[in-house]
């Protein structure tokens, strides 16, 4: 691990504070939950302060950082994936104790679905919420974030053609889903032949 001089480090907090919000914005719509939103941002700003020495600076902080926050989302989900299911073996054991009272379960709200309704439309957040992983991420850094299709690939470790064709195929599923919000809305004329 390299150590930062203390000039480093205060050109760590000069630029990297700046994005805090966007960092989080976008976590939040990768792991649709505002805690392990939470947790994304945090690791990603420990790891890219431990990495700071080797960033180079007159380039872009702001793609390298998300860089550092798409790496350590993919890793995170692809160790979930190979993480066998944790039992809680007391719920279990109480369950089947006693089995003559029923009880139904109880309803807790997603609360990464709200924080989706604070940034988006309901519409708008629910037709999100529709699109794979891939193609949302690529689609959030591309057109909520303006990242160029370079920078999406670098970040995403993904040939250019992936990006463009993922791009063009998550705008294209959520133009279907977002069709009669648009017209609602005013963004696109009705079409007097479809009425």
């Amino acid at each position: 691990m390299d150590s930062l001089s203390p000039a480093q480090k205060d050109l760590f907090e000069q630029v990297a504070f700046e994005h805090m919000d966007s960092l989080y914005s976008t976590a939040l719509r990768m792991t649709r939950n505002p805690q392990e939103a939470e947790d994304l941002v945090q690791e990603t700003y420990m790891r890219a302060f431990r990495f700071f020495a080797q960033f180079q600076p007159g380039t872009n902080f702001k793609a390298w950082i998300f860089k550092i926050l798409t790496n350590t989302f993919i890793n995170r989900y692809r160790k979930k994936v190979r993480a066998p299911q944790s039992v809680q073996y007391d719920k279990v054991e109480y369950t089947l104790q006693d089995n003559t009272q029923e009880s139904s379960p109880v309803e807790l709200p997603d609360a990464g679905e709200t924080d989706y309704k604070k940034l988006f439309d309901d519409q708008i957040a629910a037709a999100l919420t529709k699109l794979s992983d891939e193609f949302r991420m690529v689609v959030m850094l591309a057109d909520v974030e303006d990242f160029s299709y370079k920078e999406i690939a670098d970040m995403l470790d993904i040939p250019i053609g992936t990006v463009m064709s993922r791009l063009f195929r998550g705008r294209q599923f959520l133009q279907k889903q977002l069709k009669e919000y648009a017209s609602r809305e005013g963004y696109i004329q009705r079409d007097p032949d479809s009425i």
